[in-house]
């Protein structure tokens, strides 16, 4: 830290011993350290010391047996610094002569010696991925492209089978792998080999700051966790020419009360006089920010399709696996020893990732749902270079709304003139004015706080299961757009009906020869005729349309930039769910569309709705492969995004260059 002060006493007779650290300015009041009468003072000075007179009538100097003179006064002060580290103890060296009115000989003496070290805490404050030396910036934290301040990872994978826990859970380095997950932190330092009794070096933390981050130094060939938690301080003996290696790990993610901003001081402490404390003579500060929770958007490329194998969904399981194959994606099927018949992949986790210039790790965000899936993140992702998180609801009940098919994200938009370089977090809620169901405080928290993917909280309390994944969802384009916004509308599955009814198919029938699976309510395109259904449609329509209003704003869409596909819904205990298999559900892998199958009516041997979505979609360069999920998760409220899950590859963009959030 560049720009520090401090200031000396003078004693007549006297030689000062003082430790200084390149950069810093130090001060004396040659005045008050003058014998009585004096007038005048001269000085001289070793070839590594910088010297200015300040508050001295430069008017008033003169020369005495080659001595140029300054005259005295109860303001002038003399400001110097050293130019280089020392080599020796001692090396630098300040005499000052005071003189008497009259007098051409010097009355009294003074003296100081100098030991100046080099001395920087220094981390990757220009985010390049080296630590670099004594960056200027390294004290505060930047966003943007020009941005300054380095950076931390939440420690939250597990390097080591030996470890219990994720590995930012415990005070030790079981694996040197794991600090490859930590930001390299070096104190550095320049001078002579031994310094005068009574220096030390002091790393410290605020107590405030210490939970949020653990620093481990490298100590009799083992990693000693030195800061963090309960420890406060390190402190450590000056060597000479040395430099210190330490790791920092981030704790825990930017939540509600912390920012994401932890600091770092090291200082140089002094002790001049027995029982009175070391007193710090300079200090040097890092700031680091903790890399925030990104989840990625379906519009970001697959790398793994997860999905369940239960009892009944033996079927659907062979189409996924297919249209996974085809896709030429991978797939990691969770069995009935850990899923324990849960079958609703998406409700239980969300895939994320975190990333700092040195290092990027996938993270899974299991929601606080905990169904019988709960132990899968823990058991099947946590592991090396894989992170997990979780939060848990304390003081309010658990919903259906706090299910993680209730968490979508955006592609990246810009709305209102502001960029959204990583989309924005989608969450259902209850409309504003009512007391309805709500994502539970601990995770909205949670959301907001990662900052970048600035959420939007859309109404779903209508729904039976009130997630954002009944009706919407976003697909990928080829243009410059790049994705396409999909809603579910009733209105256009009236529309579609009414079409067939006129064009003399109103006998044609929903779920033809497939009675079975769905027992009663088979219903024929003259379902368009009935009042009573109409104004049901027209009011969940209302509910779609009302969201619809609030993502153009809020993403910053248009109508062309939107697209409608045939969906219905009837009411279930006052709320909504879907009549048939809400085709809005789909699993999105680039250009492949897995979409639950609806078994609209069968015009000319083919299903009305599957080819209405196929010339819908077609010209966006979209494959849609329709799977059948009645029985295994129709029924049970779900639909084939509810039974799957996606982990993506991260956003090109780096989320520290985007402009302050």
């Amino acid at each position: 830290m560049q720009g520090q002060s401090r200031t000396l006493r003078l004693d007549r007779g006297q030689r000062l011993q003082a430790v200084c650290v390149l950069g810093t300015r130090l001060s004396v009041d040659v005045n008050g350290g003058s014998p009585p009468e004096c007038k005048w003072f001269s000085f001289r000075q070793s070839p590594n010391i910088e010297i200015e007179v300040v508050n001295s009538d430069i008017a008033q100097q003169k020369v005495v047996n080659g001595e140029k003179l300054w005259p005295l006064s109860n303001r002038t002060m003399v400001e110097f610094q050293m130019t280089a580290p020392s080599t020796e103890t001692n090396d630098g060296k300040i005499t000052f002569a005071y003189y008497k009115k009259g007098s051409d000989a010097a009355v009294d003496k003074a003296g100081i010696y100098l030991t100046a070290i080099e001395m920087s805490l220094d981390v990757d404050a220009d985010r390049d991925g080296n630590v670099e030396r004594n960056n200027p910036h390294k004290a505060t934290w930047t966003w943007g492209p020009e941005g300054q301040g380095a950076i931390l990872l939440v420690n939250c994978d597990k390097d080591s089978l030996l470890s219990r826990t994720v590995d930012g859970g415990d005070n030790i380095v079981l694996s040197k792998t794991d600090l490859l997950d930590m930001s390299k932190m070096l104190l550095r330092i320049r001078g002579p080999e031994k310094l005068p009794t009574g220096y030390h070096l002091l790393l410290y933390i605020s107590a405030t700051e210490a939970p949020n981050l653990g620093v481990f130094h490298l100590h009799n060939k083992m990693y000693r966790h030195v800061l963090g938690r309960e420890k406060l301080f390190f402190k450590t003996r000056y060597t000479g020419t040395s430099e210190l290696e330490f790791f920092v790990e981030g704790l825990h993610f930017p939540d509600e009360g912390f920012n994401g901003l932890v600091t770092i001081k090291a200082s140089l402490l002094e002790t001049q006089v027995e029982g009175i404390p070391e007193t710090p003579i300079f200090t040097d500060v890092v700031t680091f920010r903790i890399s925030p929770l990104i989840i990625t958007p379906n519009t970001l490329d697959p790398i793994v399709v997860y999905v369940c194998s239960v009892k009944d969904n033996y079927l659907f399981l062979k189409e996924i696996k297919n249209l996974v194959s085809e896709a030429n994606y991978k797939i990691q099927i969770c069995f009935e020893d850990v899923n324990r018949g849960d079958r609703w992949m998406q409700d239980e986790l969300e895939f994320g990732y975190i990333q700092a210039p040195h290092k990027s790790f996938p993270v899974v965000l299991d929601s606080p749902r905990d169904g019988e899936l709960k132990d899968f993140p823990i058991r099947e992702l946590l592991g090396p270079d894989f992170g997990y998180v979780t939060k848990v609801a304390t003081s309010s009940k658990v919903t259906s709304l706090d299910s993680f098919g209730n968490l979508e994200v955006s592609p990246p938009v810009t709305a209102a003139g502001k960029k959204y370089p990583l989309g924005r977090i989608l969450i259902g809620s209850s409309f504003p004015t009512s007391s309805g169901r709500r994502m539970t405080k601990v995770v909205r928290d949670f959301l907001y706080a990662q900052r970048v993917q600035s959420p939007i909280e859309l109404f779903t309390d209508w729904l039976l299961v009130g997630h954002v994944d009944e009706f919407m969802t976003f697909v990928p384009t080829p243009d410059q757009k790049g994705f396409r916004l999909v809603l579910a509308s009733p209105a256009l599955c009236f529309q579609i009906l009414q079409e067939k009814k006129h064009e003399g198919h109103g006998d044609a029938v929903m779920f033809q020869g497939e009675s079975s699976k769905m027992g009663s309510g088979i219903w024929s395109c003259e379902v368009s005729s009935e009042q009573r259904m109409v104004m049901l449609l027209t009011l969940l329509q209302h509910c779609i349309d009302w969201n619809r209003d609030i993502l153009k704003k809020e993403l910053g869409l248009t109508e062309e930039d939107i697209i409608d596909i045939p969906a219905l819904f009837k009411l279930q205990n006052d709320k909504a769910v879907a009549f048939f298999p809400n085709m809005v559900n789909m699993i999105v892998l680039r250009k492949d569309l897995g979409i639950p199958k609806p078994y609209g009516p069968i015009i000319k041997e083919t299903c009305c709705l599957e080819d209405y979505v196929v010339e819908l979609f077609k010209p966006l360069e979209l494959k849609c492969t329709f799977i059948d999920d009645v029985v295994s998760y129709h029924k049970k409220l779900g639909e084939v995004h509810c039974g799957t899950n996606v982990r993506r590859k991260p956003f090109s963009f780096k989320w520290w260059q985007m402009e302050e959030p």
